[in-house]
């Protein structure tokens, strides 16, 4: 029996998770589930799992959680110190960290200090932390178990052992791949919410159509990987069938191929090292019609160079780039701002930050607020 922590239990790849999980009921047992404000989800899971601790971010929606499991015999908990506690209870084996945006960090972290494996989900915890959170992790023998689509796939094709070359990170290119730069700017939260492959969380669909979710992954992936910016390459790869790709000393290419699922990469975090057989839709390479690629567009989409540019950059210029981005992806979505206003804004902060080379935690924390704050001046 694994154990396993889920932080981000309401969210899209939480709920997935679960369903994992009850594919294989005897191998696994939920003994933590957190969520940021959803009290009615999060109290039915509660309900179904009989975790140890249960946790609602949002302390000022405990009373709402508790009054709807009057005979739950767990704890419950709240905000970033019940984070942590799930994250660090003696019995987890796992812990799963889907949670959505920086808030993942300090509970990774301290998960980690524990001597706890995490399955990553919260790309923003290696955007903003990873010069802390991957030498944490080779300190305490922790495995870093990748859950997004394109780094289970290099994590897999990894497992040959060889020296590589180069990663190739494959991105469908959103729902404005084709669409004229200059029309860009009357893109709707509507219309950017409509991905054409992948069913996500708001956040993150946004995300990936301004091209900064391949940004962060870049990020990301340097850190997973211990690989330099110069080598990981971002192609266009609008039917998101091959999911990224590993090129070798030799000049040969393994790509990972599969069916736009996300269960596929969080079942192999949950089990690794095995793959256990599932009833999932396989690929069928007859009805394939075309495979294509292509560089993304930088003109059109300055979120992805500003994140190559802030992660080169290193210190605290990659948590303020994500901090800005956070606040501006919720404020497009409220209708606040404009579509293009998210690049030109992320842009403008991260010309006023005064970089910090070698952060702590405190310096990245702060970085963060500093950049969420500074958005009201730069307009």
């Amino acid at each position: 029996m694994k154990y396993i922590a889920l932080l981000g239990s309401t969210g899209s790849i939480g709920r997935q998770a679960l369903e994992v999980t009850d594919w294989f009921p005897e191998e696994f047992s939920l003994i933590a589930l957190a969520a940021h404000s959803n009290v009615d989800l999060l109290a039915q899971q509660v309900k179904k799992y009989q975790p140890q601790v249960a946790v609602i971010y949002d302390e000022d929606r405990y009373l709402d959680l508790k009054e709807q499991l009057p005979f739950f015999k767990g704890e419950i908990l709240t905000g970033m110190e019940g984070l942590i506690a799930a994250a660090t209870l003696a019995q987890a084996d796992l812990v799963l960290t889907a949670v959505s945006g920086v808030i993942g960090l300090q509970p990774t972290l301290q998960a980690i200090a524990a001597g706890k494996d995490i399955a990553l989900a919260n790309k923003e915890t290696l955007v903003a932390g990873g010069s802390l959170v991957m030498p944490l992790a080779k300190e305490n023998g922790v495995k870093i178990l990748p859950v997004d689509s394109e780094h289970s796939a290099v994590f897999q094709c990894l497992e040959a052992g060889e020296r590589i070359e180069k990663i190739l990170l494959t991105a469908s290119g959103g729902p404005f791949r084709t669409y004229p730069r200059e029309e860009m700017k009357f893109i709707t939260p509507a219309m950017a919410l409509k991905h054409p492959t992948w069913q996500m969380g708001p956040k993150i669909t946004v995300d990936s159509a301004t091209m900064m979710n391949k940004g962060l992954e870049v990020i990301e992936a340097r850190w997973l990987f211990d690989i330099p910016f110069e080598d990981i390459t971002v192609v266009v790869h609008p039917q998101s069938v091959i999911h990224s790709m590993v090129q070798y000393q030799d000049g040969s290419i393994l790509g990972h191929l599969g069916k736009t699922d996300m269960k596929i990469p969080i079942q192999y975090a949950l089990t690794y090292p095995r793959r256990w057989r599932n009833d999932l839709e396989r690929l069928d390479f007859g009805k394939l019609k075309e495979i294509t690629f292509a560089e993304p567009d930088l003109n059109k989409f300055p979120c992805l160079k500003l994140a190559y540019e802030a992660g080169q950059a290193g210190g605290t210029y990659p948590a303020v780039l994500n901090g800005a981005n956070e606040v501006l992806v919720q404020k497009f979505l409220h209708g606040e701002i404009g579509f293009m206003d998210i690049p030109r804004r992320i842009e403008g902060i991260l010309k006023k930050h005064e970089m910090i080379q070698k952060p702590t935690l405190d310096d990245l924390l702060t970085s963060d607020r500093w950049a969420r704050e500074m958005l009201e001046e730069v307009q």
